[in-house]
């Protein structure tokens, strides 16, 4: 795991997203940058530091998901969002709780291949290009008995190549080869991208719900029935840009060592894993309604051993859970930490509040983001050659909306901007496509005349906004 950003440095990144929210950003810095820390010390002491798992209590729509999400990113690390409520207690229909992880090695693997694709994209592009060359200009085919049963003993003992199968099967001419020599160079020139070529594909496998089941075990039944039966193809007619991605994946994953990939995976997944478990608080006893429910605790305890470090096993290989960064959170609002059981409780050392948003953190939230909601809905518009334009006393009376109908009804943070500005701007975004005019300035008259109705009606507020 390489760092190369300071506790601040990791707070100033998480500043161009998140507004606000300081002492969060500052917990999850300094716990992200211990791991860095510990992997500089000798093997013997790394595994006795175990990561400082942190939970996060907050209303809604605060960051508390988007903290995790950023932070993964900045270090390239395993990411999972998981819900509290998608588990049960063991014994009970529903995901048990082993899945989180077994979702989180997943995306691991997903993160190695893609790197590992990106390094072995030169050679696959050019055994791709080789391919759409055949493919274009094809050979003469010719049947041979001979070379039929040879085939035949070489799929029973594993060693078969379609490929070179193709390539005994087929008789090239001078006439051909000049051929083939021409088309090679008008690739290379970009002169054939849109011109047809039909390409065979592995068929992608059929959902198998007995093969989900097994994924719940660690079980990869669909791997292990595919390589015994000889892999089913179609025939797919696309362009030469969009046949050749295809042809370099085929490509990439004959080119790729898989089982160092794996070992590559769960070695990521153990170091640098982050697991972002949501909506914590609802199943502490405290939000228990009825007694036919399933146990919330049966599932605080089910969670447990995972958060304390035990070994889960997957269909890439067993996974140990110790150094995984666990981040759990929580509105909290019916209830309070101190309702989760103790020792799930003392599994979560690092306590944080984030703070209700406040009128003038809407409007930053509004402005300042490098992804904020005006920057959206101004490029959306800008598709249809429309310049959209916010005086600064619109965004103000924006914020102010949304502060008041959070107040009024129920606080749904940042999210509640979303519903306004979408409702603000609905005429706009219909009118967009047939409008002549390049520029819409958005003022705090027009926001008062599109809004002011529905805030009078505090019935309307709360199905509209």
């Amino acid at each position: 795991m390489t760092v190369e950003k300071t506790p601040k440095q990791i707070v100033n990144t998480l500043n161009e997203y998140i507004i606000g929210q300081d002492e969060a950003k500052k917990a999850v810095a300094i716990a992200l940058y211990n791991r860095y820390r510990r992997l500089q010390l000798p093997k013997q002491l790394q595994q006795d530091i175990t990561p400082k798992n942190m939970l996060m209590a907050g209303p809604t729509g605060v960051g508390k998901t988007e903290i995790a999400r950023r932070l993964a990113k900045i270090v390239d690390a395993p990411f999972v969002k998981v819900e509290a409520t998608k588990f049960t207690e063991v014994g009970y229909v529903g995901r048990d709780v082993e899945s989180m992880v077994r979702d989180l090695v997943a995306e691991a693997v997903r993160m190695e291949e893609k790197e590992q694709f990106e390094r072995v994209k030169e050679t696959a592009t050019k055994k791709a290009n080789n391919k759409l060359v055949k493919l274009i200009v094809p050979g003469i085919k010719r049947e041979n008995r001979e070379n039929s049963m040879q085939q035949m003993m070489q799929l029973l003992s594993g060693n078969f190549n379609m490929d070179q199968s193709n390539n005994d099967n087929e008789e090239v001419t001078d006439e051909i080869r000049n051929q083939r020599l021409s088309v090679a160079e008008q690739l290379d020139k970009g002169l054939l991208e849109n011109r047809e070529v039909t390409i065979e594909v592995e068929q992608a496998p059929k959902a198998n719900p007995m093969g989900d089941m097994m994924g719940q075990m660690g079980m990869d039944m669909s791997s292990m029935l595919s390589d015994l039966m000889p892999k089913k193809t179609v025939k797919r007619t696309l362009k030469v840009s969009d046949a050749r991605e295809v042809l370099i994946q085929e490509e990439s994953k004959k080119l790729v060592n898989y089982d160092n990939l794996y070992q590559r995976a769960i070695e990521r997944t153990q170091q640098n894993g982050i697991i972002f478990i949501d909506e914590i608080d609802k199943i502490t006893a405290g939000n228990k309604k009825t007694s036919g429910e399933v146990s919330r605790e049966g599932v605080q305890r089910d969670i447990l051993p995972i958060v304390e470090g035990s070994t889960v096993s997957t269909k890439y290989g067993p996974v140990a859970t110790d150094h995984i960064l666990f981040i759990a959170a929580g509105a909290f609002a019916e209830s309070k930490p101190s309702d989760l059981i103790p020792e799930l409780q003392g599994r979560f050392p690092i306590r944080v509040e984030l703070n209700a948003l406040t009128q003038e953190d809407f409007v930053k939230i509004l402005k300042d983001p490098q992804n904020s909601l005006l920057k959206q809905y101004i490029a959306l518009l800008h598709a249809d050659g429309i310049k959209l334009v916010f005086t600064q006393e619109a965004i103000d009376r924006i914020a102010e909306i949304a502060y008041e109908v959070n107040q009024g009804t129920d606080n749904i943070g940042a999210r509640r901007l979303a519903t306004i500005l979408e409702k603000l701007l609905e005429d706009v975004l219909y009118e967009g496509p047939d409008m002549t005019m390049g520029e819409i300035t958005i003022t705090q008259k027009y926001v008062d005349e599109k809004l002011s109705d529905i805030i009078v009606n505090k019935d309307l507020t709360k199905f509209i906004l």
